[in-house]
């Protein structure tokens, strides 16, 4: 089998839907091992499935907490991503306050990524989806300033549950607020290779995609 060095180190192959079962999680993880992605991204439900199934493979297991919404508490969310952790998730992409943020109360938003933060220092990254689809520039900026104070190693654009996913424009406006070096994870609606790497460029250090085998094709055939 040969192996994938080129876009997909970058992508965390996911599948959060519903209806998932551990039939698909399996055939999930199968395939992120036999790309060489960067993670798969899970429910909490199957992470400690991926985890076995992940074992030495070099793929991190990711998990998502406070999904899809972002409404709980933040000591219920510090307690998920605990568990999680527990359960052998390396990363949490935690979804922030959504509605804080647009009420502009984000001395909140960022103490519920604290709570999630410290829950998990030291054992996970923690990336932060802040659904830039129903946010305008400024509060994007704002949020992810906060995401960083908060000492969260990711800005995460989207849950795939909004109006819309990723756009070049949105990791622009993120990079801007957090400098050359923070993490950047572009999410929703990434299908094919022409618009991952227009994360990239943009951008982004990670891209959340359900559709790993059609980016990845499609580095092949542009190769």
């Amino acid at each position: 089998m040969q192996e994938k060095k080129g876009i997909a180190r970058f992508i965390d192959h996911t599948l959060l839907k519903p209806t998932a079962t551990r039939e698909d999680i399996r055939a999930l993880c199968r395939e992120a091992r036999e790309y060489r992605c960067a993670a798969v991204c899970v429910q909490p439900v199957f992470v400690s499935m991926c985890s076995d199934l992940l074992q030495d493979s070099g793929v991190a297991v990711a998990t998502v907490v406070g999904f899809p919404f972002g409404t709980a508490k933040p000591e219920v969310k510090a307690f998920e991503a605990a568990r999680a952790v527990e359960d052998g998730a390396v990363e949490v992409d935690m979804v922030a306050s959504i509605g804080e943020i647009l009420a502009g109360n984000y001395a909140a938003v960022q103490k519920d990524i604290e709570a999630v933060v410290a829950a998990v220092a030291g054992r996970a990254l923690v990336k932060v989806i802040i659904e830039t689809a129903y946010l305008n520039k400024e509060q994007i900026a704002e949020t992810s300033r906060r995401v960083q104070a908060a000492g969260a190693d990711f800005v995460k654009t989207s849950t795939g549950y909004g109006p819309r996913g990723a756009s070049a424009e949105d990791i622009r406006t993120i990079r801007a607020a957090v400098g050359p070096d923070f993490g950047i994870k572009a999410s929703g609606g990434i299908s094919n290779y022409a618009k991952a790497q227009e994360m990239l460029a943009a951008g982004a250090t990670r891209l959340g995609a359900s559709a790993a085998a059609a980016i990845i094709a499609g580095e092949d055939a542009w190769e």
